[in-house]
């Protein structure tokens, strides 16, 4: 069966307690672009799994809760076995705005790059949708941080909704990686060691009581833990000491 656009293009949804909000995320959906949807769900306490078997969906069921980055790992494993050629990660929320698949599929089909993120500080005014200023300035200050390590130039490191090519993928050894929420940042960080090629675009986000947020504990935890990335990225670079997770 061939290919919606030349290459296969499977959207992976990794889900803890969707059941509300999924069927209005895949209702944004384009399938002329996407050929396949995989949902891991993370042990919910709702409904998610029932509803996305019987909407037809591919479906992967963790007896036992792993976290945000252990999810992840199953995620691109499967779409990775199942030939996938570029993943789009999408939370099943509706937090994140899937209507932008085209855009943030389109340079890695064109070869451009290998990795597409969407940037929620691109998309204008963040705080219109409702993040709260607290994180807005976190999200500028690890940011910051971010492009002074790596030396590169993004507006976002902590998206949502990102698009990787299977190049990146099996590139970075992302099973080193945590289970935890600091998985978006240790991977690219990996990627960027690996001279993959990044690029962004705008998209709006919203927040609202069912979508998925950590709290301000929560956050303080996964900056510091961004921050650590960081260090291990330094060292590890400048051959003082070596992480398996940069191999």
């Amino acid at each position: 069966m061939p290919f919606k656009h030349g290459r296969k293009v499977m959207v992976i949804m990794p889900a803890y307690n969707a059941e509300k909000t999924l069927q209005r995320t895949l209702d944004d959906i384009s399938m002329e672009w996407v050929d396949d949807i995989l949902l891991v769900d993370d042990c919910s306490r709702d409904g998610t799994v029932a509803l996305a078997r019987k909407l037809g969906l591919q479906v992967i069921a963790h007896p036992k809760n792993r976290g945000y980055g252990g999810n992840q790992k199953t995620c691109y494993t499967e779409a990775l076995k199942q030939g996938a050629e570029i993943v789009v990660m999408i939370h099943p929320d509706h937090q994140y705005d899937p209507t932008v698949i085209p855009e943030l599929i389109q340079p890695i089909l064109d070869g451009r790059c290998d990795a597409v993120f969407g940037s929620r500080m691109l998309g204008g005014h963040p705080m219109e949708g409702g993040m709260p200023k607290w994180k807005y300035l976190a999200n500028i200050f690890l940011t910051a941080v971010e492009n002074a390590t790596f030396y590169m130039y993004l507006t976002e490191y902590h998206s949502g909704l990102r698009a990787y090519s299977r190049k990146y993928l099996e590139t970075v050894s992302f099973m080193a990686n945590s289970d935890d929420f600091v998985f978006d940042s240790e991977i690219i960080a990996q990627g960027v060691l690996h001279g993959m090629r990044i690029r962004e675009i705008p998209i709006e986000t919203r927040y609202f009581q069912e979508a998925s947020q950590i709290g301000m504990g929560r956050s303080i935890v996964y900056g510091l833990s961004i921050l650590k990335t960081l260090v291990k990225f330094k060292l590890h670079k400048k051959g003082i000491l070596k992480f398996a997770m940069f191999n």
